[in-house]
């Protein structure tokens, strides 16, 4: 591992600032299976009272207590691969893959995380994986092109999976510029850096966002369906495609593009609605619905997206685009109901539900649906292996053991609309919170049936 980047030569530097208790030790971990550590700690993890409040510094080496999570699949390593750079490595669904792929091929390849670090992402995602010599982070921003190089040059990079981006869908409304920066710009700055260092393949993470609302019973979108974004962050991800495109086409670059809908899971940070949604009632407090609750969105748990983009890595094609489809189809506001049952939350009369979940005004414009196909990718032996309810239990159990020491303090982005400014999390500004929604709830299941949460 390159001393300059290591993560922990980070921490040895951050200490000054952030003093000594933050230094981590390194200490080998071995893959978890979840289930397995699901049944070790109990449901007591689940079933738990209330837990209050503790300042990440308290616990640094929190990450030592944690399965270390990937998938499940394995495939005969690819001879054309042999060191892989991983954009935003630190962050949720990326760090899913570094770990996935350092401890599936620890013969096969080298893994190099590369990740400026912003306020979403944390070292302790893949901090187990410190003493594996196939294993290197680098500490760099994407929108650097001497940087990026650089990590792609010194590593010898013949492969890259490019995660790195602005994701919050809330945030790209009132920071678009932000989005635009990172987002396009930054792939583009990451596929001229791949055409000059020669990489032999490059795979995109993109969004089923780009393809904009899916109406009601209408059918599931194909990789061949029209673009059509309809929030800046969707537009900034399709744009990006644009350009990966453009090198494929123009340079030969070896490109796949990647669509995937939701993803949840242990490692998230809670800025997104079921993480965010488990870190309030752990604390006590109830969760705040965008509009009426209706909107319904598809889930994947996190280790099938790994396996997802382990098996695209092996199997994807050149030239090609694959939707990551779940079958697993929820309204925002049965998934409330959900995440209170997982929790063991009574919430069965309407006053016990008024309760635990709240309502404010919607976003300047929230999709109804997003439905894409994922049949081509399950043609190559991909499968979701994980239902909702398992996801769910896991994903609790996690998050009520972890999720107030893994970040530091997120108390900022639990609020309803919180804010980034200069790269950190501050409160948003007060927003009218009621017991009721805005409009009558008509949320949906994923067979188009009414919900009704009492």
């Amino acid at each position: 591992m390159d001393s300059a980047r290591n993560p922990d030569s980070l921490v040895a530097a951050a200490a000054t600032i952030r003093g000594p208790c933050w230094r981590p030790t390194v200490k080998t971990a071995l893959a978890t299976d979840w289930r397995g550590w699901l049944m070790q700690i109990g449901w007591a993890a689940i079933k738990g009272t209330m837990s209050s409040h503790r300042s990440y510094f308290q616990e640094p080496d929190i990450w030592q207590q944690a399965p270390v999570l990937t998938g499940t699949t394995r495939f005969e390593p690819r001879s054309d691969v042999r060191n892989i750079m991983i954009t935003g490595g630190a962050g949720f669904i990326a760090s899913w893959v570094v770990r996935h792929l350092t401890l599936t091929y620890p013969h096969a390849y080298n893994i190099v995380s590369f990740d400026k670090l912003d306020y979403c992402s944390a070292l302790n995602n893949t901090r187990a994986l410190n003493d594996r010599r196939n294993f290197t982070f680098y500490h760099g921003d994407l929108t650097n092109p001497s940087e990026v190089l650089d990590c792609m040059e010194r590593y010898h990079i013949d492969t890259v999976m490019h995660f790195a981006a602005q994701s919050h869908v809330d945030l790209s409304f009132g920071n678009s510029y932000s989005f635009t920066h990172a987002n396009v710009y930054g792939t583009h700055v990451l596929l001229e850096s791949a055409k000059k260092a020669c990489v032999q393949r490059f795979i995109h993470v993109s969004t089923d966002e780009v393809y904009g609302e899916v109406g009601r019973g209408e059918d599931d979108v194909r990789e061949s369906s029209i673009l059509a974004p309809t929030n800046p962050y969707a537009a900034s991800k399709a744009a990006a495609e644009m350009m990966v495109h453009s090198y494929h086409k123009s340079f030969k670059l070896p490109t796949i593009i990647v669509r995937s809908n939701n993803v949840y899971g242990p490692h998230q940070y809670p800025e997104k609605i079921i993480s965010k949604f488990i870190c309030l009632l752990n604390r006590g407090r109830p969760v705040v619905l965008h509009g009426d609750g209706s909107p319904t969105r598809r889930y994947l748990f996190a280790a099938d997206a790994a396996d997802a983009f382990d098996t695209i890595l092996h199997k994807g094609q050149v030239g090609h685009v694959y939707n990551v489809g779940s079958t697993d189809e929820i309204s925002n506001l049965e998934l409330c109901g959900k995440i209170l049952s997982a929790m063991h939350i009574a919430h069965d009369t309407p006053e016990q539900f008024r309760k635990w979940v709240k309502y404010t005004h919607d976003r300047p414009f929230n999709d109804c649906r997003y439905a894409v196909d994922g049949s081509k990718l399950r043609k190559l032996g991909w499968e979701q292996r994980t239902t909702f309810e398992q996801g769910l239990q896991m994903t609790v159990a996690w998050y009520r053991r972890f999720g107030e020491q893994w970040w530091g303090d997120i108390s900022h982005v639990l609020t309803p609309f919180p804010i980034v400014s200069e790269g950190e999390v501050v409160p948003d500004v007060e927003h009218l919170v009621k017991d009721d929604p805005p409009t009558p709830v008509r949320a949906y299941s994923a067979n188009g049936i009414p919900y009704k949460a009492s």
